[in-house]
Formats: structure tokens, sequence, C-alpha cells
């Protein structure tokens, strides 16, 4: 029984800035931009996450 691509475990997709771009094809570009959309809205998330502590804590310590 021949062992089939889709049963093979994917390489997790990671991504080093200034990396060579040109051994990729378009749809493993497309697929970094969008895990990096996603990172990018998640340290966005914790930004906002991290502002709200702050703000939080420096209104308690004010009063």
């Amino acid at each position: 029984m021949a062992i089939e691509d889709d049963d093979k475990p994917r390489k997790k997709i990671s991504h080093e800035i200034g990396q060579d771009l040109s051994l990729l094809s378009v749809e493993e570009l497309t697929e970094r931009i969008s895990l990096m959309n996603s990172e990018i809205e998640r340290l966005q998330q914790a930004v906002t996450k991290k502002r709200a502590s702050m703000d939080a804590a420096n209104s308690f310590f004010k009063t």
C-alpha cells in the first residue's frame, strides 16, 4: 500500500525576516502573508490588553 502525500505531516510554516523569497511559490508566499497577518492581529490584541491593564493600574494608584 502506497503512502499518500496527504497522510504525511505537513511541515510547520515559519518565516524568517529577510529570508530569500525567490525559491517560494505564490501559494507559499500567500500562506506566509496569512500567517503574518494573523500574528500581527495577535500582537495588536496583546498591546491592547497591556494598555488596558496599565491604564487600570495608573487609574487605581492616582486616586
